[in-house]
């Protein structure tokens, strides 16, 4: 069933980050609670700022899976820990490539590198086995690219057969209204769909547009098995900072089982 294949392992744990913010103990508290109920739209991966490992390092539970987020000058030490993706933002004035030149040696074997980088800037300068990573929404309105941006940044990853990760602002399954900031929020079904209109050659702004739950639902029943897989392949996961949201979104609107 190609809605199984679209939901599975796709959201990573970023209960550390705003707007939630959990303290160290309170998150890793909630995501044990994740891990033993073992929900597979979650893919058990913590991410984890390297500015917080010592922390990390000082609780008795340790997750599964880790995904660093790079946010010191230096990448720290992370061998003893089960760190499966490395998150590293691209300065303004460097390219995808020698920003991943600086990194991707250092990592150990098995370690994946994405590359945070705006939504209008994808270019064609990225190294194999790198991944990008886009930024969906924040804190403020202008943190949210508009849809056009989200959507040349699919298509040039579709294109180039590049892997990448969303984060931030996809807080829901289906685009809406956020009063509070005065702009719409990305959902994650939505850049989910867009994908999949991407890989089979469709432009994707209609499906990132929407705010027609019915129809993205009916989309995401009508997407190909092998379009599903191959979109996922690209699609890795995207962060929430809520981990409870995305499966009671996909449960209510009936994409997966209660």
């Amino acid at each position: 069933m190609s809605t199984a294949v679209l939901f599975t392992a796709l959201v990573d744990d970023a209960g550390l980050f705003p707007p939630t913010s959990l303290h160290m103990s309170d998150a890793l508290a909630r995501h044990r609670r994740d891990q033993e109920h073992g929900g597979q739209v979650l893919t058990h991966r913590f991410l984890c700022p390297a500015s917080r490992l010592d922390a990390l390092r000082r609780e008795e539970f340790v997750p599964r899976r880790i995904g660093l987020i790079v946010d010191t000058p230096e990448i720290p030490p992370f061998e003893d820990l089960p760190v499966d993706i490395v998150e590293v933002p691209v300065p303004p004035d460097a390219s995808v490539a020698a920003t991943a030149l600086g990194v991707a040696g250092r990592l150990p074997r098995g370690v994946r590198l994405f590359v945070e980088v705006p939504a209008h800037r994808v270019g064609t300068d990225v190294p194999e086995g790198v991944g990008l990573k886009v930024r969906c929404g924040g804190a403020t309105s202008d943190t949210f690219p508009p849809v056009e941006h989200l959507a040349v940044f699919i298509r040039s990853c579709v294109e180039q057969e590049i892997p990448f990760k969303a984060t931030a602002g996809l807080h829901h399954a289906v685009r809406h209204f956020d009063p509070s900031l005065g702009t719409d929020r990305h959902g994650f079904l939505n850049l989910v769909l867009a994908v999949c209109e991407a890989v089979e050659r469709r432009d994707p702004v209609p499906a990132l547009r929407t705010t027609d739950a019915a129809r993205l639902v009916a989309l995401a029943r009508q997407v190909d098995p092998e379009t599903a897989k191959h979109a996922r392949e690209l699609l890795v996961s995207y962060g929430s900072c809520n981990t409870a949201a995305p499966l009671g979104d996909l449960r209510e609107l009936g994409l997966i089982p209660e």
